[in-house]
């Protein structure tokens, strides 16, 4: 940038393509407005623009970028991992993710998908940002060394336990939840760790891991929950603003979607009283390594 030249700011979010952005471009007025009346003339100017696809591939051109952060994606895998459905029967039967009854082969599955995805969306991002650029990352993980006892798992057993008692009562078909299962992987430290090291791209320049009470509204850090049957609402409602479209795409039914969430709401609130259970937070501060793009 040649000296004199004022520095101008783009922002590039990214989502799926099924992603509203309207909603965000009509809300970047009120925060232009917000950012003026708070730092006056001294403001940057910014742009902004909205980048659809999948970040386990390329979205932007080489040696584009010098900033990236990704917050709360990362658990997400690209698809269901391949092999789970075993000539047409799922092998993981029960359950819609990681459980205490899964088989061994479905926990090594989950594990190989996530290094996958987790090895190409570390190398696209290398490819855009430029040399020495830095990447900050936030997703949910484990702590646990066994990918069944993740705090995760607890999570999303409770959707199952909901599922099930709608199959008993003749309400889902079985087969149908039996063919239902989560896109998504808890990593421990050390797996996120070797992923990195391993694909080579990076330095993990900081990690830290932060505990975080699956009600959004609960602030406090005890081992107590205020009122467990309102936080089992709060968890529901914005649970359900994740699990929803995946629900009505397989089940191919939008009526029983507020019936499953009644109960899974009852579900965590009886889980609350028993053990106040955290999501696990990975943050890391990554560097882009002095590489040939």
């Amino acid at each position: 940038m040649e000296a004199g030249c004022q520095k101008e700011i783009m922002f590039l979010l990214n989502d799926l393509p099924g992603n509203d952005f309207n909603t965000i471009f009509r809300s970047l007025s009120f925060y232009e407005k917000k950012v003026k009346e708070e730092n006056g003339n001294r403001v940057l100017p910014y742009f902004v623009a909205g980048v659809p696809g999948s970040f386990y591939g390329r979205l932007f051109p080489r040696n584009s970028l010098h900033f990236a952060h990704s917050s709360y994606c990362l658990m997400w895998l690209s698809q269901v991992p391949v092999g789970i459905e075993n000539g047409g029967v799922n092998i993981n039967q029960g359950n819609i993710y990681i459980s205490r009854t899964s088989p061994p082969i479905v926990l090594k599955l989950y594990v190989e998908q996530f290094k996958r995805d987790f090895s190409s969306f570390l190398k696209c991002r290398s490819q855009e940002l430029v040399n020495g650029g830095q990447m900050i990352l936030s997703f949910l993980g484990r702590k646990s060394s066994d990918p069944s006892k993740a705090e995760l798992c607890h999570f999303y057993d409770l959707v199952a336990d909901a599922l099930n008692s709608m199959v008993q009562e003749g309400l889902l078909e079985e087969e149908k939840v039996n063919t239902f299962n989560m896109p998504l992987y808890a990593a421990s430290k050390e797996e996120v760790q070797q992923v990195i090291q391993s694909e080579g791209s990076f330095y993990i320049e900081q990690m830290q891991i932060l505990e975080s009470n699956w009600d959004p509204f609960d602030d406090s850090d005890d081992d107590k929950v205020f009122d467990n049957v309102m936080s089992g609402h709060n968890v529901a409602k914005y649970k359900r603003a994740v699990l929803e479209p995946l629900l009505v795409r397989h089940f191919g039914e939008q009526a029983f979607v507020d019936q499953v969430f009644a109960r899974y709401a009852q579900n965590v609130a009886m889980h609350l009283l028993k053990e106040k259970t955290k999501h696990i937070v990975f943050i890391l501060a990554l560097k882009a390594k002095y590489l040939n793009n």
